[in-house]
């Protein structure tokens, strides 16, 4: 098998090439430039030759007294020592009377369009024996007057193209050593460049390595964004155009051209290693992951990829309100068997009365809660969420409350299992906090303000650290202390993240502060519906 050239090697062969061409091209126009000033210059010579013998007295004289023998011999000698083709010297009449050409004494020479008949010398191109050459007729004037009584024709053949090749050929051997050797040196560099920026790969190992990068790239169900140091697109896959819903044509444009939304601007433009970030965009619910770029020591960009965790997302929310039962659940089994306890203990100590009034009191206390919640949260989803939730808080001794100021509707089934998600995971993370106060409570504020469902949730926990209050809501982030176990761990940092998603999927916001306790609210657009006046 024929082995192919490298890329040096091509690039090498390639200048050489050009460079022959320029010369051949240089060649060819100074031939041709050779070649025209030599014309030029036997047109010039035919005539002075001409004018020469024409003018030399003893010449004039013997053509006017025909001394034809003498004419002969001067025209033969100016033919041999001019180097001309051929000197004719003719009457007047055109009557040919000197010639190299036996054959053509006595013949009349044609003139055509030469004014040498008038007296005045001409200077032409005609052909001799088939080639073209120069032509010079000069008037042999003689007499008081300067009367014409003949004429001279003078004939020098043009060079050939070899003989101004010839002439032209020091010159060309010198520009052909110049170029060549710069040519040549120039193509060595260029070669050496390249290969240096190509980092050794010849051209078929760097197509192969562009077509597994794009096959790969288009290839993978995650998004993949390249950025340069000035938030210019460099790289992106047909997955992170659809995930991030911008145009096809993204690349050399900027992501605020884009139209992107700001948190997803806040991701990528961080100038910070992001690791399993999510945000929320266009609907959906991604998770990012950006790392910087260095070359040499030198940042010149980042990679950032997106992985949609929508469906992750729904079945979350599914098994957060899973647990929230579960949990609520276990807390009143815990409390009721505490009761039913007491209630068996009274019986048996023979105490029926105070059994009776023991149990009046639980319903009561029951039936206060339920008609404060319900009277204040109609939607019975959440409601039953509170109630469940104030079982919970009484095992933790905290007191669960409702505002008096509360008031929310029903709400549509999907905006309900949104605001159910959002207040079970406050609740939680404000019943944790409050657990390790002196006073522990913790106040839950529901309704609809500027056509929002607006939850808020108050507790008397230690409250957000500063400078945190935005932190707390990314996933992972948590400021519970550190030495739990290992499952709590895993999970920390969850909850406030997902309060967080829900809210900004569907156009809303959560927000975090500390002002004797913990402060948290979150506002989800509500259906047109429930705030039409």
């Amino acid at each position: 098998m024929t082995r192919r050239l490298s890329l040096a090697g091509q690039l090498l062969a390639l200048q050489v090439v050009i460079v022959c061409v320029v010369l051949v091209g240089v060649a060819a126009v100074t031939v041709a430039q050779t070649t025209k000033g030599a014309q030029a210059t036997e047109g010039r010579r035919a005539l002075a030759v001409a004018e020469t013998l024409a003018n030399a007295r003893i010449f004039r004289e013997a053509v006017d007294e025909g001394g034809v023998a003498y004419v002969r011999v001067a025209a033969e000698s100016t033919r041999s020592v001019s180097d001309s083709a051929s000197v004719v010297v003719a009457l007047i009449d055109r009557t040919v009377i000197a010639s190299e050409d036996p054959g053509q004494l006595g013949d009349r020479i044609p003139v055509g369009d030469s004014t040498v008949l008038a007296g005045r010398a001409w200077e032409g191109e005609r052909e001799f024996d088939g080639s073209p050459a120069a032509v010079a007729m000069v008037p042999v004037l003689n007499g008081p007057r300067r009367q014409a009584a003949g004429f001279v024709v003078v004939t020098r053949v043009y060079p050939s193209v070899l003989d101004g090749l010839a002439a032209a050929a020091p010159n060309l051997l010198t520009y052909l050593g110049l170029a060549s050797a710069i040519g040549i040196v120039g193509s060595l560099l260029v070669a050496r460049r390249v290969k240096r920026q190509t980092l050794g790969l010849e051209p078929a190992e760097i197509t192969g390595l562009v077509e597994h990068r794009d096959a790969m790239l288009h290839g993978i169900r995650e998004g993949v964004v390249g950025l340069d140091l000035r938030g210019r697109v460099t790289l992106i896959n047909d997955e992170a155009i659809r995930l991030l819903h911008i145009p096809g044509d993204a690349l050399g444009r900027t992501l605020v051209e884009l139209g992107v939304s700001t948190e997803i601007l806040d991701a990528f433009l961080s100038g910070e290693v992001e690791r399993d970030r999510a945000v929320a965009s266009a609907g959906r619910v991604l998770v990012v992951n950006r790392l910087p770029i260095t070359s040499k020591g030198r940042l010149i960009g980042s990679v950032t990829t997106l992985r949609d965790r929508t469906e992750l997302l729904e079945l979350r929310r599914e098994l957060d309100l899973t647990r929230h039962v579960t949990d609520t659940l276990r807390a009143q089994a815990h409390e009721f068997s505490n009761r039913l306890h007491t209630i068996a203990g009274l019986i048996e100590l023979g105490e029926a009365e105070e059994a009776v009034r023991f149990v009046h009191r639980v319903s009561s206390s029951r039936s206060e809660l339920s008609a404060d919640v319900t009277a204040a949260v109609r939607d019975p989803s959440i409601a039953a969420l509170l109630i469940a939730k104030a079982s919970q808080a009484a095992e933790l001794g905290v007191d669960l409350r409702v505002a008096p100021d509360s008031a929310l509707p029903v709400l549509a089934d999907e905006l309900s299992t949104d605001v159910a998600t959002v207040v079970g995971n406050l609740v939680d993370n404000a019943l944790d906090a409050a657990s390790m106060a002196a006073q522990r409570w913790v106040e839950v504020s529901l309704g609809l303000v500027d056509g929002e469902v607006e939850v808020v949730v108050r507790d008397s926990g230690p409250g957000v650290p500063a400078g945190m209050e935005r932190e707390v809501f990314r996933r992972g982030m948590s400021t519970k202390d550190p030495s739990t176990g290992e499952q709590e761990s895993a999970e920390r940092g969850i909850g406030l993240s997902l309060v967080h998603l829900l809210c900004t999927r569907r156009g809303g916001e959560a927000t975090a502060s500390s002002a004797g306790g913990s402060t948290f609210t979150a506002r989800l657009p509500a259906d047109p519906a429930l705030v039409a006046p």
